[in-house]
């Protein structure tokens, strides 16, 4: 028996393929986007606390009120935006399911979807399967900056909404007060929504402000916006998000939601509710990357590969222009397996062949593994 595949174009990706490589070649993993370093000992310990005490059945399908009202109240901190836990936070697994479900919710056959490349590889299969129409605009090269012409030429009346990534994956580019405001006139007296992934949002960098749309009334109103525990407290596998969204729009996200995983990890839930009330730990985050990216820059320097620089995010960009012609495919696969560094070739982030020979790094990991991947490096010729 067959099946006629929704996602036609979707393979084996090149995510898929590097980690295996890198398994093959021994090689140090700096591809993926995950810390090689130990969490926060006090979120674990408040997890094994949680299971202990008992929250070890469903919690509410919207999540633990207790991590809602403490989501809010962090919002209002660092927003000024008041959010009602009750009717506009659902807690999901992970951040990439938050983007599923809002899409899922929103877009229907033949809606078109503005999407910036290069793009989070989840972006556009979501939207597909749920019969939108995919509009790429390329990211301004080297800075990824978006061209705001090219995003008003590309508006129809079909244009159901905007899909924004801040601080951005791959590149470490993050949105400006410019660019906001030319957000805010772009959609104005228009019905297009707004798509808003900030999994990042505390890791940004060099005293830059996280330009969330909870910042701004009229951008939210219109807007759906996607958060990672995972990604900010160094626990990817715990696979814990959450989506703010005004309420109708949430009430919309919800029905999709309570069919597919309807309730999340209750004693992780728990856990966060409680760290959250400590002594802001997201406050010390943007800092602590900050200084692996350095340090990773630092070590760098000792490379033919040229920094393109990175403002939030696990991740950076670096150039091998200046010593070969290869394609960013054939230079990642040549560096698995002559020098033992798995990194993902920027070219896996867009639908069609653009090389601009840049690949990506990841720079959250120990201070020994960035020094060991960086000594190998040196090697490349």
């Amino acid at each position: 028996m067959m099946l006629q595949s929704k996602l036609p174009n979707v393979g084996t990706t090149i995510f898929t393929v590097m980690s295996a490589l890198a398994t093959e070649h021994n090689a140090i993993n700096l591809g993926q986007g995950f810390p090689d370093y130990p969490m926060d000992e006090a979120l674990t310990d408040l997890v094994n606390k949680a299971m202990k005490d008992g929250y070890n059945q469903y919690a509410p399908m919207p999540g633990h009120l207790a991590l809602r009202e403490a989501i809010a109240q962090k919002v209002q901190r660092l927003y000024g935006t008041t959010i009602h836990p009750d009717t506009e936070i659902t807690i999901t697994p992970g951040g990439t399911y938050a983007i599923y479900s809002a899409i899922t919710a929103a877009i229907g056959q033949g809606d078109e979807v503005i999407v910036f490349e290069p793009a989070y590889d989840s972006y556009i299969p979501n939207i597909e399967i749920n019969g939108g129409k995919v509009v790429r605009i390329p990211l301004h090269f080297p800075d990824y900056s978006i061209d705001w012409e090219a995003v008003r030429k590309a508006i129809t009346p079909r244009t159901k909404m905007i899909l924004l990534n801040s601080p951005h994956n791959p590149t470490g580019a993050v949105l400006s007060e410019a660019d906001i405001a030319q957000l805010r006139s772009t959609v104005a007296g228009t019905n297009i929504l707004i798509m808003s992934d900030e999994v990042y949002e505390h890791l940004i960098f060099d005293g830059r402000q996280h330009q969330s749309m909870l910042r701004y009334p009229d951008l939210y109103e219109r807007s759906f916006v996607s958060f990672s525990f995972g990604k900010v407290y160094n626990c990817t596998g715990w696979k814990l998000g959450y989506c703010i969204a005004p309420p109708a729009f949430t009430k919309e996200f919800r029905k999709v939601h309570q069919f597919n995983c309807f309730s999340c990890h209750s004693p992780v839930q728990v856990a966060l509710a409680q760290y959250l009330q400590l002594e802001e730990p997201y406050q010390r985050l943007s800092g602590q990357l900050q200084a692996k990216r350095d340090y990773f820059r630092q070590l760098m320097q000792a490379t033919p590969f040229e920094v393109v620089p990175s403002f939030g995010s696990y991740f950076e960009m670096y150039s091998y222009a200046g010593m070969s012609q290869e394609s960013d495919t054939t230079m990642a696969m040549r560096l698995v397996k002559e020098c033992g560094v798995a990194t993902i070739p920027a070219s896996a982030f867009y639908v069609d062949s653009v090389d601009h020979r840049v690949l990506r790094f990841c720079f959250a990991k120990k201070e020994t593994t960035l020094e060991v991947a960086v000594e190998r490096l040196r090697k490349i010729s």
